[in-house]
């Protein structure tokens, strides 16, 4: 649903998300302003649905990014073993023993606000979760006989990853994905609220939470409904995580 908001946004926004029209600002919701507007008087469901456009964006190019380096760090650190491993797998350890968002935040701080600077933040951190993941499970496969099976028939370490270790090791991946899409918006939102990320006049949930708490009290519409989005959001791809994760490790 959400990535079908994404692609119609053009035809299903009723207005413009950054024209200002301050003859119309803070109008309640009506019939022509569904959401209402803001303190500029720009459309609050047109925002929204071009929001979706940025948060959708974020939340995939950042977890892509952190599945691919996740998963190539666990594979040289589950099939090298050894030193190699015990390095890597220490340098992953000082990254979890901090939380994440703390990290992002002060990346996102020294870089400077902007999309781009939170998302670099982003990736610093959140590749550990599936490098230790996709270890664990290369540590389990390598013991297997169809393993055993093709070093003793002469294939290289490259094969054997690639062929099949690899694909034996993607399941939990791609139910970590679908939960860290909710966590990446939510994570993004949070930046922009304290003026990291998005900066105006592009519209982002995050920001127009920010851009809307000066008005708390006389237009509370400004928040729920950002708020609304972001959380709908977030609990549906963690439904969604959920269910794949029934229905790929049920017995």
């Amino acid at each position: 649903m959400l990535l079908l908001i994404c692609i119609l946004a053009p035809l299903i926004a009723p207005h413009s998300p950054i024209d200002q029209d301050l003859s119309n600002r803070l109008l309640g919701p009506g019939v022509k302003y569904p959401m209402g507007t803001d303190n500029l008087g720009r459309c609050i469901l047109s925002r929204i649905i071009y929001g979706a456009r940025v948060s959708l964006s974020i939340a995939l190019l950042v977890v892509t990014i952190n599945a691919v380096s996740g998963i190539i760090v666990g594979l040289i650190s589950g099939y090298s073993g050894g030193i190699i491993d015990n390095i890597i797998m220490r340098i992953t350890d000082v990254f979890l023993a901090l939380p994440g968002i703390i990290i992002a935040l002060i990346i996102a701080g020294i870089l400077g606000p902007s999309l781009l600077n939170i998302m670099l933040a982003l990736t610093a951190v959140g590749w550990t979760g599936y490098a230790r993941v996709v270890r664990s499970s290369v540590l389990s496969l390598r013991e297997k006989e169809f393993v055993k099976a093709e070093i003793a028939l002469g294939a290289s370490p490259v094969r054997i990853v690639l062929f099949h270790i690899l694909p034996n090791s993607l399941t939990p991946v791609l139910v970590m994905m679908t939960l860290g899409m909710g966590y990446v918006i939510l994570s993004a939102s949070a930046l922009s609220f304290i003026g990291l990320g998005a900066q105006p006049p592009m519209a982002e949930w995050g920001a127009m939470l920010n851009s809307g708490r000066p008005f708390m009290r006389t237009a509370p519409y400004l928040m729920i409904f950002p708020g609304l989005a972001i959380m709908i959001s977030v609990m549906g791809f963690n439904f969604l995580g959920n269910g794949l994760r029934d229905l790929m490790f049920k017995n």
